[in-house]
């Protein structure tokens, strides 16, 4: 078979490829489902008796909003990071709002110890904020690398560590509107301990799907 007609060959088998949407777009229906997941088992527990209280605590507003912040921004970046053209400083986006978060939780440590005195500092457990970050900020991060699947050989470690951290953090904005922790320090222990876990697995999750993106990448 000469040139030409192995050309002719390659042109007649070629298939259209569907242009994927722009990553905002995509960041966009991830971000709905994930809101309609949290809102569900919010409806499905029912909200905190004290929510409209804790609402009225600058504080309290501050954490909400910077930890749906925090998983917006991963989201965004996690899409813009899965295009080979986009710059590798994408990932630094959810950062400010991530250093805001963790902040604003330290800032209602500090407002419980001028409330509540030294009891303010007791550390204690609470499991179910373990179970429902983790149960739902799993699947989340998952669904999310999922829709980038494609994204394999391009940057698959930060894709996942922001999946893992838009997931946690979204889930971690639900847990507060329907668990009930007085003690800044417990939310910050528990929920920030359980949003740092899910995303320290992700980059573990990130790096093997890098060896399996490697290694097919190799073997093509």
């Amino acid at each position: 078979m000469d040139t030409e007609d192995l050309i002719g060959r390659l042109a007649a088998e070629l298939r259209p490829v569907r242009r994927l949407p722009h990553p905002l777009r995509r960041a966009a229906t991830w971000l709905g489902f994930a809101l309609l997941a949290v809102a569900a088992c919010v409806a499905w527990f029912g909200p905190r008796h004290d929510l409209m209280e804790r609402l009225e605590r600058p504080h309290e507003v501050a954490q909400l909003l910077f930890a749906l912040a925090t998983g917006v921004l991963a989201a965004v970046a996690a899409f813009e990071l899965s295009l080979p053209d986009r710059s590798s400083r994408w990932v630094l986006l959810p950062l400010p709002a991530a250093a805001a978060w963790v902040g604003s939780l330290g800032m209602g440590c500090l407002a419980d110890v001028a409330r509540m005195g030294p009891q303010a500092l007791v550390l204690g457990t609470s499991w179910g904020c373990f179970r429902f970050i983790l149960l739902m900020g799993v699947p989340l991060a998952l669904s999310l690398v999922w829709m980038l699947r494609h994204a394999g050989p391009i940057r698959p470690v930060p894709v996942a560590v922001l999946g893992g951290l838009a997931g946690a953090a979204i889930s971690a904005v639900g847990l507060s509107l329907f668990h009930h922790l007085d003690a800044a320090l417990m939310v910050l222990a528990w929920h920030g301990g359980t949003t740092l876990l899910v995303v320290v697995a992700a980059v573990f999750a990130g790096r093997a799907w890098q060896e399996r993106a490697s290694v097919g990448f190799t073997a093509a």
